[in-house]
């Protein structure tokens, strides 16, 4: 029987990072649900859709099968039995993926697809509605967040760091902004689930935030 944790919460609260950290710890894979997208992505530009086709996205995405396994610590993203790892990462597939990552039919057989791989592994997924839409049978649900300060804090700190020119002020409106535009959308908004826990990381570090899922997970949190 599979083991599934999932990890919601609004930009910069740290998902990610930390769903890739406990999936270490735990020995499980963590669904990076933004490289499937991408790879879904890749697949509408070699079919040579483009990105206002949104009927032709609808009907190729039925014959696109994306899946991710773990080989030697590296994670293997695959398109229809090919890894696509050195494809995915480029602009022009990341603008590809948010577009099409608006496409009803698109987030349907994503989240299918994800639903999948839970079945057969056990995972640690994040993003905006994995508790609410993608598992919501899943073992463990943390809505995780932060003040937004904290969050932009944290974005500025991590951009300077890669000796990037930013503002901290402008980098906080722009959460905001998201966090708005996340929690009103008509598809799958974001929202903490009914039985996820509350986890505010303002005041945590990585270790402790990690530290506090897996005791969830230990304790038997449903």
């Amino acid at each position: 029987m599979s083991y599934s944790i999932a990890i919601d919460g609004p930009a910069g609260a740290g998902k990610s990072t930390i769903a890739k950290l406990i999936a270490k710890r735990k020995g499980y894979i963590y669904v990076d649900t933004g490289a499937m997208y991408r790879a879904i992505a890749l697949y509408f530009i070699e079919q040579g859709i483009q990105a206002s086709e949104q009927d032709k996205m609808s009907e190729a995405v039925v014959n696109a099968n994306v899946t991710i396994s773990y080989e030697n610590e590296e994670q293997i993203v695959w398109l229809n039995g090919r890894n696509v790892n050195g494809l995915i990462r480029t602009e022009e597939v990341g603008k590809m993926a948010s577009l099409s990552s608006t496409n009803k039919d698109v987030r349907k057989k994503l989240v299918e697809l994800q639903q999948a791989l839970a079945k057969k592994e056990n995972v640690v997924m994040d993003g905006r509605d994995i508790g609410t839409c993608v598992l919501p049978n899943a073992n463990v649900k943390v809505y995780l967040t932060a003040d937004s300060y904290i969050r932009a804090l944290r974005r500025y700190e991590e951009l300077k760091a890669k000796g990037q020119e930013c503002e901290l002020d402008v980098i906080e409106k722009d959460i905001i902004a998201r966090d708005f535009q996340d929690m009103h959308r008509e598809l799958s908004p974001l929202k903490q689930a009914e039985d996820a826990v509350l986890l505010d990381s303002s005041d945590m570090s990585i270790e402790q935030v990690a530290d506090a899922i897996i005791h969830l997970c230990d304790k038997g949190a449903k």
